[in-house]
């Protein structure tokens, strides 16, 4: 029984990533959900999400945990707020994802919660960050890029290592994360069907990219 609920929780194969550039963060994700590892459930999923006036999260994993982790991050960092009168800052924000991820990977279950998460922001000081938290609750802060663990890790990352550099402009950052996407969804099985880019700076955060994959069928000649 244990097994053939694993399974079938719906789960993201996933690409997701995070890319510092000189004037802020770039977030982008697919949207393709997957039930079993095989089957595509859903084409339309937004995996990347502004969750406030200045956060950006992204997830991989288990789908009804990252949808539970997003709310329960949101109502935390407004009662932070309410109650110390002031904002939470990007990186407290970070510490609480990996504090909510570290104690529930460790409370026994017979469905293991596993997601992880990339969070982007801006600062009331007008600075930005991306920081990483790895599915065991480990957190870090992203001084160039990241994917996390989502199945399309490895063809971002490699796509990255040679193209990326340091003081990118927001515009190189947005074409970059479109073509490392692009290259993830063409050889993974786990990704595909959409695009979202998100860009965070001290101007705000802005859905600049929002489109969709469709598969093309041709004649052979």
């Amino acid at each position: 029984m244990d097994n053939e609920l694993k399974n079938n929780i719906l789960k993201t194969g996933t690409t997701v990533m995070g890319i510092v550039c000189k004037e802020g963060v770039i977030m982008a994700a697919d949207r393709q959900v997957t039930g079993g590892g095989t089957i595509v459930m859903q084409k339309n999923f937004k995996k990347a999400n502004q969750i406030n006036d200045y956060l950006v999260v992204s997830w991989t994993g288990g789908v009804a945990d990252a949808l539970m982790l997003t709310k329960l991050i949101n109502a935390e960092l407004r009662l932070k707020e309410l109650k110390s009168k002031k904002r939470p800052t990007v990186k407290e924000a970070a510490n609480l994802v990996a504090m909510i991820t570290y104690k529930n990977i460790r409370n026994p279950s017979t469905i293991p919660n596993i997601v992880g998460t990339l969070i982007a922001g801006f600062n009331e000081d007008g600075t930005s960050e991306l920081y990483s938290i790895e599915p065991a609750g480990g957190v870090y802060q992203v001084e160039d890029y990241d994917a996390n663990f989502g199945s399309g890790m490895p063809y971002i990352l490699g796509l990255l290592e040679r193209q990326y550099k340091k003081d990118l402009t927001i515009k190189e950052g947005v074409e970059l994360a479109i073509e490392a996407l692009k290259s993830s969804t063409q050889r993974d099985v786990g990704s595909g069907y959409g695009i979202d880019v998100f860009t965070i700076t001290k101007d705000g955060i802005k859905q600049v990219i929002e489109q969709e994959i469709t598969s093309e069928y041709k004649d052979r000649k």
